[in-house]
């Protein structure tokens, strides 16, 4: 495949995400003549460049990993001035642009390279040459990832300039159901067969082929059409994100803990240890289903039994996946954020109590993430070791007593399962 299309597309950061998600649908589509993307790895900048803008993605199936080719890709690293300059006028033309940096406080850093600060150049310009109109995906895993890149974007921007760029530019939210990584060990990239990056680099991108991704309504006057055109708008996507958060998110989570646990390396291995996978699953149904079923029931056929069980056995099959070799210590990495009042596990936890449900099976995920956490403390309150996470959010008194008694249950039902040898019983 060629780039033969018209548009152009304008990314940041190049992970799995990016690259195997809006770099390759963009690609796939024939829609764009022009794919560009800022990295602020100096390494991977001139390793694509060596490559001749083209990099590989290995993109597990059920039964079996297709390796796909993009680019040209113009790379460009934003700390170098001359690379900005060419950003900026990328971003004056662009039509679509995707932001896939590791988190939304990635937006805002010291210094002219800053992702919020050629955002907002590039959009000035564009208003100022009467580019075209442009949409943004915020990809970022935050349920208001959009509402904060277009604050810090408009700061920038002069106040008598705010409304002709505001006229040319929407910020999306997206929720992307999509599992990826980056598998960084030669050993594993040989065994596995997989394609690195670029013929010289160490790393190899291992994404999904699921791409069903949901984004905000674009609110455009006609005609406005996406060159990316297999997203699925929503008017309301917070119900899908908090799907995401406290569905695909907590249940991934609880998988990865409880694989730690009990010593399987990897969430395929699973389905191999007795009680495990039922056990997540009725985590997924009885505890997250039925509390966001009724919160946002009438919403769409997703918050109904029916789509909710068709929602957790798609994922649920899709995370044991052994091609996309996805690592207990991978999908369980920075336990504190994920142990955070209003992240996957307690958060999950709070709108379940919420709607009238008791969340024994992720109480006892937040037990283990806490052990993986703090191996060592045993003996100590969750309180004392949790606290520390918590304190930004200022919880409610009384609800965070109730979250502690269940995971300090959560903690006793986690060294009777270990103490009996990891039997499906003893899970509780």
């Amino acid at each position: 495949m060629t780039l033969n299309g018209m548009r152009t597309y304008v990314g940041f950061g190049l992970g799995a995400i990016q690259s195997g998600l809006f770099l390759y649908e963009a690609f796939q589509s024939g829609a764009f003549g022009r794919l560009v993307t800022a990295e602020v790895v100096p390494e991977v900048v001139a390793a694509v460049r060596q490559a001749g803008g083209r990099f590989t993605v290995n993109i597990a199936h059920a039964d079996r990993v297709e390796h796909a080719q993009i680019g040209p890709v113009q790379i460009e690293d934003p700390a170098q001035e001359a690379d900005r300059e060419r950003l900026i006028e990328a971003l004056a033309q662009a039509d679509e642009i995707g932001t896939a940096v590791p988190s939304v406080a990635f937006y805002d850093s010291p210094g002219p390279g800053s992702l919020h600060r050629i955002l907002a150049a590039g959009l000035r310009r564009k208003a100022a040459v009467g580019g075209p109109r442009a949409v943004i995906y915020a990809a970022e895993n935050h349920n208001h990832a959009a509402e904060i890149l277009e604050a810090a974007v408009m700061a920038e921007i002069p106040e008598a300039e705010r409304e002709a760029v505001g006229n040319r530019v929407r910020f999306l939210n997206t929720v992307i159901g999509k599992m990826s990584g980056v598998v960084t060990e030669a050993d594993e990239i040989q065994a596995a067969g997989l394609m690195p990056v670029t013929p010289e680099s160490p790393r190899a991108f291992l994404v999904e082929a699921f791409n069903r991704i949901l984004i905000s309504r674009i609110h455009f006057e006609p005609p406005f059409t996406r060159g990316i055109a297999v997203f699925e708008e929503k008017d309301d996507l917070l119900p899908f994100e908090e799907a995401k958060l406290y569905g695909h998110n907590a249940t991934h989570a609880l998988a990865a803990y409880l694989a730690m646990a009990c010593g399987a390396a990897r969430i395929a291995d699973l389905p191999g240890v007795n009680g495990v996978m039922p056990y997540v699953r009725a985590a997924f149904l009885e505890e997250s289903g039925a509390a966001l079923i009724r919160k946002h029931a009438g919403v769409d056929a997703l918050f109904t039994p029916e789509g909710y069980q068709a929602y957790a056995d798609d994922l649920l099959e899709r995370m044991i996946n052994p091609f996309l070799r996805d690592t207990a210590e991978r999908v369980g990495r920075d336990v504190a954020r994920k142990l955070g009042w209003d992240d996957r596990l307690i958060g999950t936890m709070r709108v379940a109590l919420r709607q009238g449900v008791i969340p024994r099976r992720y109480a006892l995920g937040a037990a283990a993430a806490l052990a993986a956490l703090h191996p060592n403390a045993a003996d100590v309150p969750a309180g004392t070791l949790l606290d520390p996470l918590w304190s930004a959010a200022q919880p409610e008194p009384a609800e965070r007593q109730v979250v502690l008694e269940l995971i300090e249950s959560g903690r006793a039902r986690l060294r009777q399962w270990a103490a009996s040898g990891f039997l499906p019983v003893a899970i509780g």
